[in-house]
Formats: C-alpha cells, structure tokens, sequence
C-alpha cells in the first residue's frame, strides 16, 4: 500500500556544521569517506566521518553553499562531540568549523513538492537563498533535503507530518547515524557504497585501510536490511536469529512509526542469517522482524 507522502516538514531532529575558509573542501576531502575535492555547486556527497578503526562516528550529507564554504548535515544529537572531534584535525588548514545549526531551517520535501523531483539523488540546486538536495526516494515518492537561512520564509507546500518524514527516511534505506549506533558500523554495514557514501579512488581518510578491505578482500559479513515489527523497538538493540539466541547476528539503526501501523526500521545484519531463520530484537520476549525489499540494488561485493 502506498501512503500520502507529499509536503514539507520541518527537520528539528538534524544541525548544521559551517566549514568556511579556501581550504574547506580539501580539508573535509582528507577525513570523509566521500570526494569533497571535486564537489561542485550543483552536487551534494553523502559521507561519513571514521575512527581509526573504519567506524562511523557520524554520518553527513554535504554540500557547498560557496566557493568557500560547505555545510554538512548531520544528526543534531551528534553535532557537538563531531564538531569537536573534525576541529582537532584542522591544524594548519585554512577552514574554521563552526555550529551553525541557528542560521538556518531544515525542511524535508516530498512527492509533488519536491522541485523537478525527477533528479537523481545526491544532486542540488539553488533556489533563491535556499539550497535542495536531492534524496533517494522512498515508498516510490521523490523526496529532497531544503536547507535556508533561518530568516527566509517557509517553502509553499502542503504540511507533511514530521512523523511520516521520519518513516520515509527509514524507506529510503539510506540511514543517518545517531548516538546509540556510534562506532558499532562500519560505512558498507549500512550499505553506504552502494548509495553513494563511500569514494574507492580518493586519497586517503582516517579508517580507509579498513574501508578498502573490507571491500576488496572480501570480509564484509553484514549489510542493511529494512524490516517491519508489530511493536516499537530501540535504537541500538541487539537482533536475534530464532535459532540462535545466544549471539545476536544484528543492531537496529533506525526506527520509525509506520503509517499502516506498527514499526519500520533499518537493520544491520549479517548477510547469513539475513538468508534464512526468523528475526526478532532481543533474546528474551523479543519483537518478531520481517523483512521488507530494499528500494535499491546493493552493488556487487568484489
């Protein structure tokens, strides 16, 4: 069934990091899993921002509002510790990192909403003061990120509850890291290489050794899968394959109230007991999980 995913939401949920100075995307180049160097004014990068060890410590969609100056978007219950981690590693580049999260509104647009929604995500396009980048879709529907100046007016469109924004996202399949998930992936655990969140031919990055082999040896074991439960569960929690109840084979990343009732969610998993067995989210009096097809093709491990 497909439901009325159409208007504009405000997004109180996310902030704003301003990287401003001649070196901001060469600095942000050097520690994110995306291409920043070549990052043009009509293009948006999902990215993520690695431990030494390839884990996510957040997860960013980026763009530049200037030749000078680019803006990465981010859970807002992450921004502090990220704001300050990115900031030790600046030394002698001329980029200054600063909260911007007061200079501009957030709003998530989609169906007809969305301008000229037949653009492939992760492009943007300036209109007036406003920056729209483009997301994947989810439910079938277009969907796009609007970022402004807090001064400006609210884009025309019909409201669009915050609450059936927030099940798009966990549709789309494409996750956003939050608190309790920090340092548990690393980025193809959440299948961002396959939606454009992780660049294999730019330089290097804290974490990229374990990125690339990873990739090309052959040692990924879990992907992202988005499944359906019948009762809300957490951010964080362990998932159980029924015949194993022991050892969880996966995490629950995201979560969201489904229009049709009960909860969806973007699960990580290992590919193995994704393949066969019953899911449920913790050992004991655990919440049954089905899984749901994903909107995108997943690309070929090499």
């Amino acid at each position: 069934m497909t439901y009325p995913l159409n208007g504009i939401a405000p997004l109180s949920h996310l902030g704003v990091i301003r990287v401003e100075g001649e070196d901001a995307a060469k600095f942000l180049h050097g520690q994110l899993t995306q291409d920043f160097a070549l990052l043009g004014m009509d293009q948006a990068r999902l990215a993520a921002f690695l431990s030494a060890k390839g884990r996510m410590q957040a997860s960013f969609i980026g763009f530049k509002r200037s030749a000078t100056e680019v803006l990465l978007v981010c859970s807002r219950d992450l921004l502090p510790p990220t704001l300050k981690r990115l900031s030790m590693f600046v030394l002698r580049a001329k980029a200054k990192l600063t909260d911007a999260t007061n200079d501009f509104a957030l709003y998530g647009v989609a169906g007809d909403t969305v301008p000229d929604g037949s653009q492939p995500a992760w492009t943007k396009a300036d209109i007036g003061t406003a920056s729209v980048v483009h997301l994947y879709p989810a439910d079938g529907q277009p969907r796009a990120l609007w970022v402004a100046p807090a001064v400006d007016p609210v884009p025309a469109g019909p409201a669009l509850d915050a609450a059936l924004w927030l099940w798009s996202e966990v549709k789309s399949g494409v996750a956003t890291l939050t608190t309790p998930v920090v340092e548990a992936f690393v980025p193809q655990m959440l299948n961002y290489e396959s939606v454009g969140g992780v660049n294999f031919k730019k330089g290097c990055y804290p974490g990229q050794e374990v990125v690339a082999r990873s990739q090309f040896r052959g040692t990924l074991k879990r992907r992202a899968y988005i499944a359906h439960a019948a009762a809300e569960v957490a951010v964080g929690a362990e998932v159980f394959n029924t015949a194993d109840l022991e050892q969880p084979c996966g995490t629950v990343v995201q979560v969201a109230s489904a229009p049709g009732g009960g909860f969806d969610t973007i699960v990580s998993l290992q590919i193995s007991a994704a393949q066969e067995g019953s899911l449920q989210v913790g050992a004991t009096d655990g919440v049954a999980l089905a899984l749901l097809p994903l909107p995108y093709a997943l690309l070929e491990d090499i």
